[in-house]
């Protein structure tokens, strides 16, 4: 099947690589020409500009953007949109807010093109485990796109349609809050290990963890990877970030009067991170000293 794949970042350009050797033709763009023209080497057909997309594929035509969320997305949508036809696909495979997919669903059916909005997960490692993917949009384009999915995804059921526009990235920003929960466990129950009196190896208990133990998981495997490399992290800083979706998870939550406690606090904690000394923190200090005399740290 023909597609090209608009963005080659780290997700982008592992995902055309996916599909070149499921033996689907992919045309590829990206700003930086030359990231094209390393896939060149593995098959794709590099073009140099956006609009040179459409020139390259046959109707109906589809055209899957790995852009960052925002403004890039958007304008990238914008010079494509005039250019397709009716019956065209677009996806958003990135990270998006559900109802902007909703507006853009419905302002790209009035040209009569289909949008998809499908949430990916699977990192650096979708290359060669595959990618999970959650779909939303015209159920038509869903189908149509099918052959893409099932090369992409992991064998079984790594794939599948979640509903209108909106509903494929709507699950993808729940999907990562549930995350941001479980990091936060990993991460609140090995420090409490690596305080324990005696000198635990954390990867074994990562290792351990993972076989048979009702808290394996994938993360956990990555977990015990880490600390093969680097036993105490002192390699890394404790800084967190945070790509959007937690923040749209929480917001959500108020929205639909959702009780969300474990992920708001595992959200709030990733800020807390990025202080090297709170403001907050100086003002409990500074109350502890008021009304209890209480010692403290000068800085």
């Amino acid at each position: 099947m023909d597609v090209a794949m608009i963005g080659l970042g780290r997700m982008g350009a592992n995902m055309a690589r996916r599909l070149l050797r499921g033996g689907h033709r992919v045309v590829v763009y990206n700003r930086t020409f030359a990231r094209a023209e390393e896939l060149a080497a593995e098959g794709a057909e590099p073009v140099r500009e956006l609009a040179d997309v459409v020139a390259a594929l046959a109707p109906p035509r589809v055209v899957w953007l790995m852009l960052p969320h925002g403004e890039t997305t958007q304008a990238a949508i914008d010079e494509l949109a005039p250019r397709l036809d009716p019956g065209d696909i677009l996806i958003d495979g990135g990270n998006a807010f559900f109802k902007e997919d909703i507006a853009r669903g419905t302002a790209l059916a009035e040209r009569g093109l289909r949008y998809l909005d499908v949430g990916t997960s699977g990192g650096v490692w979708g290359l060669e485990v595959g990618y999970c993917m959650m779909v939303g949009g015209e159920r038509s384009a869903f189908e149509h796109v099918e052959p893409l999915l099932r090369t992409l995804a992991p064998p079984g059921d790594g794939y599948g349609y979640m509903g209108g526009h909106g509903a494929g990235h709507f699950v993808k920003m729940v999907h990562n809050g549930v995350e941001y929960g479980m990091m936060q466990a990993y991460g609140e129950g090995f420090e409490l290990l690596e305080a324990a009196p005696w000198e635990l190896d954390l990867g074994q208990i990562a290792a351990l963890w993972n076989n048979g133990s009702v808290v394996r998981s994938w993360l956990l495997e990555l977990a015990a990877d880490a600390f093969a490399k680097d036993p105490q992290l002192e390699g890394i800083r404790g800084y967190v970030e945070d790509t959007g979706e937690g923040r749209w998870t929480v917001e959500q939550s108020i929205e639909l009067g959702v009780p969300l406690p474990v992920i708001a606090l595992s959200l709030y904690l990733r800020f807390r991170s990025r202080q090297d000394d709170s403001f907050s923190a100086r003002v409990l200090a500074a109350l502890r000293q008021e009304f209890g005399g209480h010692a403290v740290k000068e800085s």
